[in-house]
C-alpha cells in the first residue's frame, strides 16, 4: 500500500480492492442476491440509527474490551465466515486468522475455507469453525469432532443457506473456482470449478454439497455431539430466536447473509430489538449485515447486541494488503469504535449497551422512535 494514500476508513480499503480484483472476482465478493435490494437496504437502515450521546462522563479510560461466549476479546467483533478467501490473495484465510489473532478477536473459519482448518489453528488465535450441514450427516458431524480436536472455540451453524441465493452477477459472469482455490475442509467434485453455460459453477457445487432438507433436528443433534459453545447463525424472525434458546444454543447471529441469500428479506439492524426482547439475555445475541465502521459496532451494542461479526471489509483488506491489510481494518474499527464510544460518553461496552438510539428521518411533525437496550422495546420520546 501506497503510504501517501493509506487508507483511513472500510470504504478506502474497499475502492481500492475494486480497482485491483479481477472483474468477476470483485462480483463474486461485493454481490448480493436477486436485484441487491436488502445489500442497499442493510447499509441505508444503519446509517438510519441515530444516537443519543451522553456528556459529562468520564471517558479518559475508554475501553472496547468485552466478551464473547464467555472469554475476553479486544473488541466486541469476530471475523464473519466468509467462503474461498483465497480468491483473492494467495495466503487466503491463514493471513486473515493471523490479523484477527493480533486484534485480539475471534477467526470464524468456513467450512468452504480455501485454507485447511490445522492451517487456520495455527495462527494462533481464538478460532471458531463455521458449519454447513451437508448432504452426508456423518461427514458434516466428522467435521464437528474434527473442529473439536483442532482447538476450536465455537461451533457456528449457517442455518440460511439450504442452497445459494440466485447470485445473478454471478450467473451473468459463469463464474467458476480458479485452479488453485478449492474447498480445502471437505471432500468435493470438481464442480465448482467447471464453468456452466446455464450460470455460476459455486452455486452448483453448493446445490450439489448442502442438504436441503436442514431442520432443528439438526441443532439438536449437534448439540448432543458437542460441548463446545453453539452458534446459530442466520436468524431473522423472533420465533425462530426462541426457538433457538429452547434448543440450547449459547448464542445467535441475527443476519441476512449480507444481503446474498434471500433478496428482500428485512435487514438485520432492523430485526434485532424484537429478537433481543424474546430472548432477554438467554443467549448472547450477534449481528452482521452492513457492519462498516465503528459507529455502526455501537449502533448494534446499543440496540442489543452483544457484539457484531464484519465480512467484507477484511476480504477488502485482505486483497489491498494480506495480513497486513486485514489487520489494518481491523485497527480502523477498533479506533473507530472507541472514538464513536467516547464522543457518545461511554467509558465502556456495557455502557454502550445503554445508549438509547433513534430513527430518522421521520415525517414532519411526528415524534422519534427512541430505543434503549434495556427494555428493547419502541417508545415515543
Amino acid at each position: 500500500m501506497d503510504h501517501n494514500a493509506e487508507p483511513l476508513t472500510a470504504s478506502d480499503f474497499e475502492r481500492a480492492a475494486a480497482g485491483i480484483l479481477p472483474a468477476e472476482i470483485w462480483d463474486f465478493v461485493a454481490g448480493g442476491s436477486g436485484a441487491e435490494t436488502t445489500v442497499t437496504a442493510n447499509r441505508t437502515a444503519l446509517d438510519n440509527v441515530f444516537l443519543l450521546p451522553r456528556v459529562l462522563r468520564d471517558v479518559s479510560a475508554c475501553t472496547t474490551r468485552s466478551t464473547l461466549l464467555g472469554r475476553p476479546v479486544e473488541l466486541p467483533v469476530a471475523t464473519a465466515p466468509v467462503a474461498y478467501q483465497r480468491l483473492v490473495h494467495p495466503d487466503g484465510e491463514a493471513a486473515t486468522a493471523r490479523a484477527a489473532a493480533a486484534a485480539g478477536v475471534p477467526f470464524i473459519a468456513s467450512t468452504l475455507s480455501s485454507v485447511p482448518l490445522e492451517q487456520v489453528i495455527e495462527a494462533g488465535g481464538r478460532v471458531w469453525f463455521q458449519l454447513y450441514w451437508l448432504r452426508d450427516d456423518a461427514a458434516t458431524l466428522g467435521l464437528v469432532r474434527r473442529a473439536e480436536q483442532t482447538g476450536c472455540d465455537a461451533i457456528v451453524l449457517t442455518v440460511d443457506v439450504p442452497w445459494m441465493g440466485r447470485r445473478l452477477r454471478d450467473i451473468r459472469n459463469r463464474f467458476a473456482l480458479p485452479a488453485h482455490v478449492r474447498a480445502a475442509n471437505i471432500t468435493t467434485t470438481g464442480v465448482a470449478h467447471e464453468r456452466h453455460c446455464d450460470g455460476s459453477a459455486v452455486a452448483a457445487h453448493t446445490s450439489q454439497e448442502f442438504s436441503h432438507s436442514l431442520t432443528w433436528s439438526a441443532v439438536e443433534r449437534i448439540r448432543q455431539a458437542t460441548r463446545l459453545p453453539l452458534v446459530l447463525k442466520g436468524l431473522l424472525a423472533p420465533e425462530d430466536a426462541v426457538q433457538a434458546v429452547e434448543c440450547g444454543v449459547d448464542a445467535i447471529v441475527v443476519s441476512n447473509h449480507g444481503g446474498r441469500q434471500l433478496d428482500g428479506a428485512v435487514t438485520s439492524i432492523d430485526a434485532l430489538p424484537e429478537i433481543v426482547d424474546v430472548v432477554r439475555g438467554s443467549c448472547e445475541i450477534l449481528l452482521d449485515s452492513g457492519i462498516r465502521t465503528g459507529t455502526d459496532v455501537l449502533r448494534a451494542l446499543a440496540l442489543g447486541a452483544s457484539g457484531v461479526l464484519i465480512g467484507r471489509p477484511l476480504i477488502w483488506g485482505l486483497a489491498v494488503g494480506g495480513e497486513r491489510g486485514a489487520a489494518r481494518v481491523l485497527e480502523l474499527l477498533a479506533t473507530e469504535l472507541r472514538d464513536a464510544m467516547g464522543l457518545a460518553g461511554c467509558a465502556d461496552v456495557d455502557g454502550a449497551r445503554r445508549l438509547r438510539t433513534t430513527r430518522g428521518p421521520r415525517v414532519a411533525g411526528t415524534p422519534p422512535a427512541v430505543q434503549t437496550s434495556d427494555t428493547a422495546s419502541w417508545t415515543d420520546a
